[in-house]
Protein backbone atom coordinates (compact mmCIF):
# COMPACT_ATOMS: atom_id res chain seq x y z
CA UNK A 1 0.00 0.00 0.00
CA UNK A 2 2.74 2.44 0.84
CA UNK A 3 4.93 3.47 -1.88
CA UNK A 4 7.94 5.94 -2.80
CA UNK A 5 6.12 7.94 -5.42
CA UNK A 6 5.20 10.47 -2.24
CA UNK A 7 5.59 11.08 1.43
CA UNK A 8 4.08 8.35 3.72
CA UNK A 9 2.11 10.49 5.66
CA UNK A 10 0.40 12.11 2.22
CA UNK A 11 -0.42 8.86 1.55
CA UNK A 12 -1.99 7.89 4.48
CA UNK A 13 -3.87 11.37 3.95
CA UNK A 14 -4.82 10.08 0.53
CA UNK A 15 -6.42 6.65 1.43
CA UNK A 16 -8.40 8.19 3.87
CA UNK A 17 -9.90 10.22 1.26
CA UNK A 18 -9.97 7.62 -0.84
CA UNK A 19 -12.44 5.97 1.63
CA UNK A 20 -14.37 9.03 2.53
CA UNK A 21 -14.78 9.70 -1.22
CA UNK A 22 -15.57 5.70 -1.63
CA UNK A 23 -18.41 5.72 0.98
CA UNK A 24 -16.18 3.57 3.01
CA UNK A 25 -16.24 5.98 5.68
CA UNK A 26 -19.40 8.56 6.68
CA UNK A 27 -19.60 11.30 8.68
CA UNK A 28 -19.59 10.24 11.77
CA UNK A 29 -17.44 7.10 11.11
CA UNK A 30 -14.74 6.40 13.20
CA UNK A 31 -11.11 6.91 11.77
CA UNK A 32 -8.19 4.33 12.49
CA UNK A 33 -6.03 5.30 14.91
CA UNK A 34 -2.86 6.63 14.58
CA UNK A 35 -1.26 3.32 16.28
CA UNK A 36 -3.66 1.11 13.90
CA UNK A 37 -2.45 3.06 10.86
CA UNK A 38 1.20 2.49 12.56
CA UNK A 39 0.42 -1.06 12.94
CA UNK A 40 -0.83 -1.73 9.70
CA UNK A 41 1.38 -0.14 7.50
CA UNK A 42 4.36 -1.04 9.46
CA UNK A 43 5.39 2.74 9.73
CA UNK A 44 6.29 5.47 12.86
CA UNK A 45 3.48 6.68 14.33
CA UNK A 46 4.26 10.31 14.47
CA UNK A 47 3.97 9.67 10.38
CA UNK A 48 0.36 8.67 10.44
CA UNK A 49 -0.62 11.30 13.12
CA UNK A 50 1.21 13.79 10.57
CA UNK A 51 -1.78 12.72 7.40
CA UNK A 52 -4.72 12.38 10.01
CA UNK A 53 -3.32 16.07 11.19
CA UNK A 54 -3.60 17.37 7.60
CA UNK A 55 -6.91 15.65 7.32
CA UNK A 56 -8.09 17.26 10.79
CA UNK A 57 -6.78 21.01 9.32
CA UNK A 58 -8.70 20.49 6.50
CA UNK A 59 -11.78 20.14 8.38
CA UNK A 60 -12.61 16.53 7.02
CA UNK A 61 -11.88 14.98 10.11
CA UNK A 62 -12.28 15.57 13.84
CA UNK A 63 -11.39 14.32 16.69
CA UNK A 64 -13.39 13.43 19.60
CA UNK A 65 -11.19 14.23 22.88
CA UNK A 66 -10.19 10.60 24.57
CA UNK A 67 -12.38 8.72 21.65
CA UNK A 68 -10.68 9.08 18.18
CA UNK A 69 -10.96 10.69 14.98
CA UNK A 70 -13.90 10.65 13.07
CA UNK A 71 -15.06 11.63 9.80
CA UNK A 72 -16.64 15.68 9.80
CA UNK A 73 -20.24 16.05 8.10
CA UNK A 74 -19.54 17.52 4.40
CA UNK A 75 -16.70 15.98 4.31
CA UNK A 76 -17.36 13.93 0.74
CA UNK A 77 -18.81 16.57 -0.57
CA UNK A 78 -15.63 18.79 0.63
CA UNK A 79 -13.39 16.44 -1.81
CA UNK A 80 -15.73 15.95 -4.64
CA UNK A 81 -15.59 19.91 -4.83
CA UNK A 82 -11.73 20.02 -4.30
CA UNK A 83 -10.90 17.24 -6.43
CA UNK A 84 -12.75 18.63 -8.84
CA UNK A 85 -11.35 21.60 -10.99
CA UNK A 86 -8.12 19.27 -10.48
CA UNK A 87 -9.75 16.18 -12.25
CA UNK A 88 -10.38 18.40 -15.81
CA UNK A 89 -6.82 20.12 -15.55
CA UNK A 90 -4.91 16.82 -14.51
CA UNK A 91 -6.97 13.98 -16.71
CA UNK A 92 -9.24 15.46 -19.13
CA UNK A 93 -6.82 18.80 -20.48
CA UNK A 94 -3.96 16.30 -21.41
CA UNK A 95 -6.65 13.82 -22.78
CA UNK A 96 -8.25 16.75 -25.10
CA UNK A 97 -4.26 17.49 -26.30
CA UNK A 98 -3.18 14.47 -27.19
CA UNK A 99 -6.48 13.76 -28.89
CA UNK A 100 -5.82 16.72 -30.98
CA UNK A 101 -2.48 16.27 -31.77
CA UNK A 102 -3.35 12.57 -32.73
CA UNK A 103 -6.15 14.36 -34.92
CA UNK A 104 -8.87 11.73 -32.70
CA UNK A 105 -12.02 13.86 -33.59
CA UNK A 106 -13.65 14.66 -30.31
CA UNK A 107 -16.89 12.53 -30.78
CA UNK A 108 -14.78 9.26 -30.96
CA UNK A 109 -13.45 10.55 -27.46
CA UNK A 110 -16.53 11.09 -26.26
CA UNK A 111 -17.96 8.04 -27.33
CA UNK A 112 -15.23 6.12 -25.30
CA UNK A 113 -15.78 7.71 -22.49
CA UNK A 114 -18.90 7.10 -22.96
CA UNK A 115 -18.48 3.45 -23.37
CA UNK A 116 -16.34 3.30 -20.58
CA UNK A 117 -18.50 5.23 -18.04
CA UNK A 118 -21.46 2.85 -18.61
CA UNK A 119 -19.28 -0.22 -18.20
CA UNK A 120 -17.86 1.02 -15.09
CA UNK A 121 -21.15 1.62 -13.88
CA UNK A 122 -22.60 -1.88 -14.75
CA UNK A 123 -19.54 -2.88 -13.07
CA UNK A 124 -17.83 -4.80 -16.38
CA UNK A 125 -14.45 -4.57 -17.36
CA UNK A 126 -14.34 -2.48 -20.48
CA UNK A 127 -12.84 -4.00 -23.85
CA UNK A 128 -11.45 -1.21 -25.92
CA UNK A 129 -11.78 -3.68 -28.96
CA UNK A 130 -15.54 -3.34 -28.32
CA UNK A 131 -15.21 0.64 -28.92
CA UNK A 132 -13.13 0.88 -31.81
CA UNK A 133 -13.27 4.22 -33.91
CA UNK A 134 -15.75 5.15 -36.03
CA UNK A 135 -12.76 7.06 -38.25
CA UNK A 136 -9.95 5.99 -39.14
CA UNK A 137 -6.48 7.50 -39.12
CA UNK A 138 -4.58 9.18 -41.84
CA UNK A 139 -0.66 9.54 -42.47
CA UNK A 140 0.27 13.23 -43.82
CA UNK A 141 3.51 12.49 -43.88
Amino acid sequence: MIDDSQPIYLQVAAQIEEQILSGDLAPGDQVMSTTDWATFLRINPATAAKGINMLVADGLLHKRRGVGMFVSDGARTTLRHRRHDAFFVDHVDPLATEASLLGIPIDDVVARLRATAAAATNGATHNPESTASTSSVTESE
